[in-house]
């Protein structure tokens, strides 16, 4: 195969357009093409350009040595890497050892599936619900102000990443085209098959929902086990190395191989293996608060006149500014038409985050504006910065009412240091509902006087961005884990042979992708480590 990069059309281009733009650029006769798939498309929409689509493609043709040499002065044409996933390892018929995955979040789902498709027969224990249940939880929460510990936002089937803007994009570095695995397989999920090459490829909660549901199937089918609310309490390790598990209703499974894909909210989880004396370190994160702006706000200044255009569709942003007091603020799971939702897992604290659907056609923007905290921050142990975040969730809860609603501002009047007295022309989208509130008595004052520097300079970026009705919702705590469950260069821990930390909440991934990348790698190396102990 031949990978073309910068073939640029139209944006309204004709479907055989992009055939006679390869031929064209390749100086091929009709007859001398196989076949082509698009690798990668992006949309230029900047406010001055016109509108245009830029494709990557791979290309089959009849003699592929020979214009592979033809072009060998053009480092836009050559060859094609190769994509195709390859399976590390196959288990041996009657293989009796079976791996445990603890969470099936974005991370868990694919260390599951990878291991189910070697052969591996995994036990998936996920401490909430299957995906439908959870799903009437979460929306428990959300209109009756009801909150189920164990069944929310956080904890069930398909883990925070479920309930989110379905991103399925990231920075990562990913020589091994694992994150086309992870496209591939949601794809053969039932989702839609565009986000194999769009730029920035989405699926929506909705849609996730199905996904999710056919990927267990799939893991079921291939021997593999999921049981639903079934907590894990307690490590059992001898020796350094891990001999089995202790769930919530008492019962024990055996095992030398756990992947921890716990997330970044199993705080509990957390402190077990702090008991267990499992090695954990304090890593950085960030707090802050959710924003809404109406999302034709963000489309006029980011697209200019190509704002409502069906297919470059809603307007994303990112943004990131250094305050005097040497804090970093950023914008953080921006959700374009999309809505802030109530994020918490524990009684009696606030948290959010943000959501869209596949279409996100919703009427406002939001992203979490948030700002940088280092363990200097909540000196202490491993543990300390879960209790930063506590704190201000516990404080959240009574600042909204305590009643699960969330306290607000008017961004104007967060500037000014004042409280808003009602909503104007933007309405925030959280529910149960927002309280308004002194949001500056929210967070640290070093956190407050950062964003409230940040904003303005954001304003210079997107006109409109500091607008008086714009609106903060709070507080955001979860943007990742706070400690890192540190492991080694085989992915076990550095201090219990057997356990595998894998995904967000063990400090290794940020979103869908990645934790479904993360995923993936340690199953690899689970699967390596198997097949080692049989050969010795």
């Amino acid at each position: 195969m031949i990978q073309i990069n910068e073939l640029r059309l139209p944006i309204d281009h004709v479907p055989q357009a992009l055939e006679q733009a390869i031929l064209h650029r390749l100086q091929l006769a009709p007859e001398e093409l196989i076949r082509f798939e698009i690798f990668k498309r992006s949309v230029d929409a900047r406010k001055n350009v016109e509108l245009t689509l830029t494709y990557t493609v791979h290309v089959s043709v009849k003699d592929e040595s020979a214009v592979l040499s033809k072009w060998s002065f053009d480092p836009q044409v050559r060859p094609a890497p190769d994509t195709r996933y390859h399976f590390v390892a196959k288990a041996p018929e009657l293989f009796d050892q079976r791996p445990v995955v603890i969470g099936f979040g974005p991370c868990g789902l694919f260390a599951a599936l990878v291991l189910a498709q070697m052969g591996f027969k995994p036990i998936v224990l996920e401490r909430g619900k299957a995906v439908r249940e959870r799903t009437q939880d979460t929306w428990g929460l959300w209109r009756r102000n009801t909150l189920n510990p164990e069944s929310n936002v956080q904890f069930g089937e398909g883990g925070a990443g479920l309930f989110s803007d379905g991103k399925l994009y990231s920075q990562i570095k990913d020589p091994q085209f694992l994150g086309r695995k992870v496209i591939a397989e949601f794809i053969k999920a039932g989702a839609p098959a565009e986000i194999q090459y769009v730029a920035k490829p989405h699926i929506g909660t909705f849609r996730l929902v199905g996904v999710v549901e056919k990927m267990r199937e799939e893991i079921i089918a291939l021997g593999g086990e999921v049981r639903f609310s079934s907590k894990v309490t307690e490590f059992l390790i001898n020796n350094g190395q891990l001999e089995g598990l202790k769930l919530e209703d008492g019962q024990t499974i055996a095992t030398q191989r756990a992947i921890l894909a716990l997330g970044h909210s199993s705080r509990d989880t957390f402190t077990a293996l702090h008991q267990a004396k499992v090695y954990l370190e304090q890593k950085p994160f960030s707090v802050g608060f959710r924003i809404e702006h109406p999302q034709s706000i963000i489309d006029r200044a980011r697209l200019g006149p190509h704002a409502g255009n069906p297919i470059v569709g809603a307007a994303d942003y990112k943004l990131v500014h250094h305050a005097k007091n040497g804090r970093s603020v950023y914008s953080f799971c921006m959700c374009p038409g999309g809505t802030v939702v109530a994020a918490t897992s524990e009684p009696n604290r606030v948290v959010t985050n943000g959501m869209s659907q596949y279409s996100r056609n919703e009427r406002n923007a939001n992203a979490a504006i948030v700002v940088g905290i280092s363990p200097e921050d909540y000196p202490g142990g491993p543990l300390a910065g879960i209790e930063f975040q506590r704190d201000l969730e516990s404080k959240a809860f009574i600042m909204g009412g305590s009643n699960y609603e969330a306290p607000g501002s008017l961004v104007g009047d967060f500037l000014k240091g004042q409280v808003s007295q009602e909503f104007r022309s933007v309405l925030p989208s959280y529910k149960p509902g927002v309280h308004l509130t002194d949001l500056t008595q929210a967070l640290p004052h070093y956190a407050i006087e950062a964003i409230q520097e940040a904003i303005p300079h954001f304003d210079k970026k997107i006109a409109g961005f500091s607008m008086n009705d714009a609106i903060f919702t709070g507080v955001e705590t979860r943007t990742s884990a706070p400690l890192r469950i540190t492991r080694g260069l085989d992915f076990q821990s550095l201090n219990v042979r057997g356990l595998y930390p894998a995904g967000e909440g063990a400090g290794y991934a940020g979103g869908i992708l990645s934790a479904g990348v993360d995923g993936i790698k340690v199953a690899q190396a689970v699967a390596i480590d198997m097949m080692q102990n049989v050969s010795n």
